[in-house]
């Protein structure tokens, strides 16, 4: 099967200008991962977006970071955010009420209609369940439209699994909706599978006969996973990623992000193996 996935999308002018937005919730997911639902300054929505689209999140006068909005309601939109540099240790330094700014959405996002009908298999590991939750969520909001979904997902230890309640209580209630969870290190408050990601999800023997594979996370994970969903058959054309490098204005103009001739942020951050097979990359 072959999957349209639209690149080079266009954004209005108006959304390079950062929207002045308040932290309504923070959740904490780990030591060093928190959620944040965002709304405008008057109680609304910021924007609208697509599964997989990115926005710019500013803590002035520290600085901004583009991250995936990794779900969204009629009146929010929500940020998964690891704490791992000199912004993010001040977005988690935040707290309910405070005003923040957001500017987007950018880039392209999930090929949400060329996988109706489709069984669609979520790999991840971590923070990479980020932006497949930005997808798996939509999905599971019209069940109707999609095949049978799978989640295969991994953490060091119980303590860095994120969304756990989620994964483990509200998405299996769905029809034809599974989940399989691993840590890596046996633990006595951890009662699942024990194992890394790449052999628990090859253990798991999915065929990748009218499936599609959304595959994210860290460098390594990425590596063996990708070489996993090769090693069971699928091919390039239908493994989805998302590529994250440092993207300092969303709007292609400081070329932080640029591989080859292919900006993440315009032309991404959703891609599929078999468009990247000729480009320099080195996200992953």
């Amino acid at each position: 099967m072959t999957l349209e996935i639209e690149h080079g999308c266009a954004r209005a002018k108006e959304q390079l200008v950062p929207l002045a937005c308040k932290v309504v919730s923070i959740t904490s997911q780990t030591s060093d991962v928190k959620a944040y639902r965002i709304q405008t300054a008057d109680g609304q929505k910021p924007f609208d977006c697509e599964p997989g689209q990115t926005a710019m999140f500013s803590v002035i006068p520290y600085g901004e970071c583009m991250f995936c909005v990794s779900s969204q309601g009629e009146d929010y939109i929500e940020f998964t955010v690891k704490k791992v540099g000199y912004v993010t240790e001040r977005i988690h330094a935040l707290n309910v009420g405070d005003s923040i700014g957001i500017r987007g959405p950018y880039g392209n996002w999930f090929p949400t209609e060329g996988l109706k009908g489709k069984d669609v298999l979520f790999v991840g590991g971590g923070i990479g369940l980020a932006p497949l939750r930005s997808l798996l969520t939509y999905m599971l909001d019209n069940r109707d439209d999609y095949g049978r979904i799978d989640l295969v997902y991994s953490g060091s230890t119980r303590d860095d699994l994120l969304f756990l309640d989620e994964i483990q209580n509200d998405w299996p209630k769905y029809p034809n909706t599974f989940v399989n969870v691993s840590i890596y290190q046996a633990s006595d408050d951890w009662d699942g599978a024990v194992g890394f990601t790449a052999p628990f999800l090859e253990s798991l023997d999915f065929s990748p006969e009218g499936r599609i594979a959304v595959l994210c996370g860290g460098p390594s994970l990425f590596r063996t996973c990708l070489e996993s969903l090769e090693k069971i058959g699928f091919p390039p054309e239908d493994i989805i990623t998302t590529l994250e490098m440092k993207m300092k204005c969303g709007i292609g103009k400081c070329g932080r992000c640029n591989i080859g001739s292919l900006y993440i942020c315009l032309d991404g951050p959703v891609f599929t193996m078999a468009e990247l097979a000729d480009l320099p990359w080195s996200a992953h």
